[in-house]
């Protein structure tokens, strides 16, 4: 009740994150069966509604739907994907210029909890891990593909063989576009592989692997290592988070071919992984928000833990997002942990919406945009 410019109702909740761009702010959710895209003004004024697709299925009880992978936009165009494989593309004004169904394309979707994976815009292309498969290491289907962004037509697709197996072969995680000094490729992440992917044709440059060892042989190999948590990047470097209990690795990024956990290429190792939430890279360090709420903060060039400390103990499945000089770690029942950047852990407020919460929330001049399962709210002084 404190600084809400407005808060604007939505029809179901939905795990995706809103896009601003000017004037224009991209949200999704569920309504009854539809699949919806919403454009609403910085206002709070709704613009248009479209049906992206239809049909819908939530995910583990309460931990997610059809409506989880965030939009994207470049300012003349959005696209929407959603966990069935309905993609829509839509000029600013909400008429639709292209639509597709991922799996008419590229075969039928295996992935337990819906392919979840946020599409990536780069350059006039979409990039999309498609990463899922029926727990058979002889029958892969994961592939990474690029779209012309405005026809929506085939640029080329790679086959993404890992020799993941079980659960493994599901990753809820979304490619990362690395792009800095002149350096750009995109990187794929799940089926117990990190791969950087050159953008011309989607070959590999290289792959991290021990991710999910198989140590002593098959019997050591973790069945259920599936990857949700995104890598993080910074210039130079790669954070790459694993899941449950496993390691967090740091990368340098001129790696070539297969790299072994022992490699060069490896900085360090990291004993605890955030499970869902991505790495936060700013300044020589690195924040880790865990699952359980705790945030740990490290040496970026050594690994070394400078602070673990616990904030709001509650599952998060939103994602720490860095704005201001401060970190935003959201809860999943809503409540905003911000803490100060740096050396010092200090926390600097602690707001609670009293709507759950999955979504990472957006930031744009000077406006925070938290997408909770109920509304759309914007938060803003005077």
């Amino acid at each position: 009740d404190k600084n809400v410019a407005w808060k604007v109702t939505l029809p179901g909740p939905a795990g995706a994150s809103p896009v601003v761009w000017g004037e224009n702010i991209f949200v999704t959710s569920v309504d009854g069966e539809d699949l919806v895209l919403f454009c609403i003004g910085t206002n709070g004024k709704q613009k248009w509604r479209r049906v992206v697709g239809k049909g819908n299925k939530n995910a583990r009880g309460d931990e997610g739907n059809f409506a989880s992978p965030s939009p994207t936009t470049d300012g003349k165009h959005v696209w929407s994907m959603m966990g069935n494989g309905d993609i829509s593309c839509f000029d600013m004004d909400g008429k639709e210029v292209w639509k597709i169904h991922l799996p008419d394309r590229y075969g039928k979707f295996k992935i337990a909890f819906g392919m979840s994976s946020s599409p990536i815009h780069h350059d006039g292309r979409l990039y999309i891990q498609l990463i899922h498969g029926d727990g058979k290491a002889e029958t892969q289907e994961a592939m990474v593909v690029a779209l012309n962004a405005v026809t929506g037509e085939e640029v080329w697709k790679r086959d993404r063989v890992t020799g993941a197996s079980n659960e493994n072969e599901h990753s809820y995680a979304s490619p990362i576009l690395y792009n800095y000094d002149g350096e750009t490729f995109l990187l794929s992440h799940g089926a117990d592989y990190t791969i950087a992917h050159r953008l011309n044709d989607g070959s590999e440059i290289f792959r991290l692997e021990g991710l999910n060892p198989r140590k002593g042989g098959t019997k050591d190999y973790h069945p259920t290592l599936r990857f949700v948590s995104s890598p993080g990047v910074a210039p130079g470097l790669i954070i790459v988070p694993t899941a449950k209990n496993y390691p967090t690795f740091a990368i340098r990024t001129d790696g070539k071919g297969s790299i072994a956990a022992s490699s060069k290429s490896v900085l360090w190792q990291y004993s605890k992984t955030p499970d869902v939430p991505t790495p936060v890279i700013q300044n020589g360090l690195v924040y880790l928000c865990m699952a359980n709420g705790n945030l740990h903060c490290l040496d970026a060039k050594t690994g070394e833990e400078i602070y673990e400390k616990l904030t709001n103990r509650i599952r998060h499945r939103s994602s720490p997002v860095l704005a201001d000089g401060k970190i935003y770690l959201t809860g999943r029942d809503g409540k905003v942990t911000v803490v100060k950047t740096g050396k010092k852990f200090e926390v600097l407020a602690v707001n609670e919406i009293g709507d759950d919460t999955s979504a990472s929330p957006a930031f744009s001049n000077g406006t925070i945009y938290i997408r909770s399962f109920g509304a759309l709210w914007a938060i803003r002084g005077k």
